[in-house]
């Protein structure tokens, strides 16, 4: 299978000198295959025509954008008193299919301003085809409602992009609006299960790996200590 992948960081890899990037250290990612030429993007937030611009430079072809979750420092929109750009640009310029999860659908479209028609909508377990690679999404809530992640098949083993979901230490928050502590460890326990130690792509760079393999991410994240629901609520319930 001739997978191609990148992580790219913002604030180093693209929009360099942007300081909401640079503060946030997120990552997007550059999923398809290499013989086709056909890809996707993974929340293009801070500076699409960039990632555009690397996909054109490796001789892809831009087929889809695949949202993990409806915050604007992944999709686009206002944050911290910034307007930051993401898919709505995207899509002026490469109409393309936006996949997110149905629960999380009506968020983007607030958050972004774009319409229910721009989106395509999806449940657990769908499968977006991108050339010959076919990527598993995952509904994973409790950062926000329609969170989603995404198993990406590959030569060299599974590569799991956790959005914000799974870091390689800790979690997403819970305490925003539309986040539940109880369905994030469900979700995590789901993430847990997931057979052949995947290396997991986090959608935030918050510790100094940037990937790492599942088995060692179960064995040292404080989030899976807790052996029930009831125990991850009380240790990080806000």
């Amino acid at each position: 299978m001739g997978l191609y992948f990148r992580q790219l960081l913002s604030g180093q890899d693209y929009a360099v000198g942007d300081p909401v990037a640079t503060q946030m250290v997120n990552f997007s990612y550059l999923i398809g295959d290499d013989e086709t030429r056909e890809a996707v993007v993974v929340d293009p937030a801070y500076s699409p025509d960039e990632l555009l611009a690397t996909l054109d430079a490796d001789g892809m072809r831009l087929t889809g954008v695949l949202a993990t979750h409806h915050h604007p420092d992944h999709v686009g929109g206002t944050m911290m008193g910034f307007d930051l750009v993401g898919v709505a640009q995207l899509i002026g310029s490469h109409p393309v299919p936006i996949h997110v999860q149905r629960a999380e659908a009506d968020y983007v479209t607030r958050v972004t301003g774009l319409s229910a028609t721009d989106l395509t909508p999806h449940d657990h377990d769908d499968v977006v085809e991108v050339g010959n690679v076919a990527i598993r999404l995952l509904h994973t809530p409790g950062h926000t409602p329609g969170s989603q992640c995404f198993l990406v098949p590959g030569p060299d083993g599974d590569r799991l992009v956790a959005g914000d979901t799974l870091f390689l230490q800790g979690c997403g928050r819970t305490d925003f609006p539309g986040g539940d502590t109880a369905q994030m460890y469900h979700s995590l326990q789901q993430l847990a299960a997931l057979k052949g130690n995947p290396t997991v792509y986090p959608g935030h760079r918050y510790s100094p790996a940037s990937n790492a393999p599942l088995d060692d991410v179960r064995a040292t994240n404080t989030v899976y200590r807790a052996t029930s629901a009831e125990q991850f609520v009380a240790a990080f319930g806000s």
